[in-house]
């Protein structure tokens, strides 16, 4: 895991060693002033030598502001090495996920990648700082401290001795309990995030069934949960402050009282007054030093628990790679399915498409009509490799789709989904993700074939009025327009429309098909309705059912032949009939 994520630290190496040597640098400052501090105590004050004290002084300050810089110094490159380390990860996590197939998405869920992104990469981006300063800084204070103070005096340096193990077993205890209860918390974070998710793209459900009451007691539930974890194991935590200040101050007790035993004892021969000043001090510090390895000690296993999830997502093999010499040409729009086969999870036994065997001329435009979860998406989807065939073959222009290099493949195949999804900013700019380089002129013109550009030319920005996330300030069949002119400034050479003019009237949804038709005769079209009148002109319609082809032919061929065109068919005229 460590060598997975070092490497990165990056063009941050520099700072990632400069800091533990800084580190050791201040320890050894502060490990020298307890020692002069004995002198100026016991040459200076003692014995009234001024010109000792002032010489001890000096001392003691330039020590002081050697500290300052050292400690000033770390802090600041571990801060620029431990936030360039997070970035870099960041970065890393974030092309990843671009680079998953929608079969490596559904492994993970959107909540769960952004607290892998965000919540994870902040535990390892603290740990990797801690890692680098106080793991450095708590192990050299305490065996300096110690050593030293066993110089000083062996006999007062054994109270050390016999608290610290019982100080550390205390500890143990605590950090025992504490991991799994923060472990635990962390991972609740995915749930908290989907909660919110959820509840926020699917606000205008909600609100229309009046259930915002049930969506915060669903936060509430796991927002009570998450405090109700972090309240335990805080709790537990409480009990490190007084346990450290009962081992401080008992051993402070300790080394006073026997100390002073010593001094006056031996006259000041075997320990002077300025030593246990020293040998009290350095109490504290092995102390503190016990409680701060305590602390990376648990913030390291909280942390292992983050840094695990996020090497899941880095270890995770995208199902749809680009072949070993891809082919970069694309000869024309021509598709054809032999003896496909697939399955999300890769089981012949729950299949979602069965045994497809199909032949699309290339600027052919077929319709694809069905019940819902027949397999019409799921078809097209394959076409671009969005998902791969589970068994069989599907070609494009005459070639396997697996040896086409992905970018070559999906800039040819322009696809409006179902969910139509915009992005904050201009109409223009949205519309520009199928063509940044396209000019104002091709852009008006894909946006009248969509038929939209009457109504972008309504509003008072016309093409530069502003999108917001997700689309919100359009309507439905406003946002249907602007994907399909989006997928028609590619230039495809198939374009696929699934559902995507549900939300259009009759008349608009006619417009758009005659524009196809008169304007890019050369594109293979292939369009996924609900609507019968939609896809009556196709030179093909395809009737699907439980994932396999139930009939293929014109309208007035499956108006004949095939019963569940009929069927559609006829409810859908006498259902315009009753409207009538």
């Amino acid at each position: 895991m460590i060598k997975k994520l070092s490497k990165f630290i990056g063009e941050y190496k520099l700072q990632t060693i400069v800091t533990p040597l800084l580190v050791a640098l201040e320890v050894v400052m502060e490990v020298l002033i307890p020692l002069v501090m004995a002198d100026l105590v016991d040459k200076g004050i003692y014995e009234g030598q001024m010109n000792i004290i002032y010489k001890i002084g000096i001392e003691l300050v330039i020590m002081a502001m050697l500290s300052l810089f050292f400690g000033a110094s770390n802090g600041f490159t571990a801060a620029k090495a431990s936030a360039g380390f997070a970035r870099n990860l960041r970065k890393e996590l974030y092309y990843k996920v671009q680079n998953f197939s929608f079969a490596n998405i559904d492994k993970f869920s959107t909540a769960s990648l952004v607290t892998r992104l965000t919540t994870d990469v902040t535990n390892v981006q603290q740990s990797f700082q801690m890692l680098i300063r106080i793991t450095v800084r708590a192990p050299l204070m305490f065996a300096f401290s110690l050593v030293t103070a066993i110089q000083i005096n062996l006999q007062l340096a054994m109270v050390f001795l016999i608290v610290i193990p019982i100080l550390a077993f205390g500890i143990f205890l605590i950090i025992r309990k504490t991991h799994p209860i923060m472990k635990r918390t962390f991972k609740m974070y995915d749930k908290l995030n989907n909660v919110v998710e959820e509840n926020v793209s699917a606000i205008r459900v909600v609100k229309s069934f009046v259930l915002e009451d049930e969506e915060t007691d669903k936060f509430k539930n796991v927002s009570n949960t998450i405090y109700q974890n972090f309240s335990t194991a805080e709790k537990t935590m409480a009990f490190m402050n007084p346990l450290m200040q009962l081992a401080i101050y008992s051993c402070i007790m300790v080394v006073a009282w026997l100390g002073a035993k010593i001094i006056v004892n031996s006259n000041m021969v075997a320990l002077t007054t300025g030593e246990l000043m020293t040998l009290i001090t350095y109490s504290m510090q092995i102390l503190f030093s016990l409680l701060m390895v305590s602390m990376v000690a648990l913030m390291l296993t909280i942390s292992k628990a983050s840094a695990d999830r996020i090497i899941e997502v880095l270890d995770e093999v995208p199902d749809i790679q680009n072949p070993s010499k891809p082919i970069k040409k694309i000869k024309d729009g021509s598709i054809e399915f032999n003896n496909v086969s697939f399955s999300y999870i890769n089981d012949k036994n729950k299949e979602c498409l069965k045994n497809i065997n199909l032949k699309i001329k290339s600027g052919e435009t077929i319709g694809i009509i069905g019940g819902t979860g027949v397999g019409k998406s799921t078809l097209v989807n394959l076409i671009p490799r969005l998902y791969d065939v589970t068994e069989g073959e599907l070609k494009v222009g005459g070639v396997d789709v697996k040896k086409y290099d992905l970018d070559t493949l999906r800039n040819n195949v322009a696809c409006v989904l179902q969910k139509n999804v915009l992005f904050s900013g201009t109409i223009s700019e949205n519309i520009r993700w199928g063509d940044e380089n396209a000019t104002d002129e091709e852009v008006e013109r894909v946006c009248k074939l969509a038929q939209a550009d009457d109504f972008i030319k309504a509003f008072p920005d016309g093409y530069n009025t502003y999108i917001e996330q997700g689309g919100t300030n359009v309507s439905g069949g406003q946002k249907q327009r602007l994907c399909i002119a989006r997928a028609l400034l590619k230039k495809p050479k198939i374009l696929i429309l699934d559902d995507s003019t549900s939300a259009v009237d009759t008349k608009t949804d006619a417009l758009i098909r005659k524009a196809f038709k008169e304007e890019i005769p050369n594109t293979t079209k292939i369009i996924i309705a609900q609507r019968i009148n939609s896809v009556e002109d196709a030179d093909k319609i395809i009737v699907m059912d439980d994932g396999e082809i139930n009939g293929i032919g014109t309208h007035e061929e499956l108006l004949r032949t095939n019963k569940i065109y009929q069927e559609v068919y006829e409810s859908q005229v006498k259902g315009s009939d009753s409207n009538e």
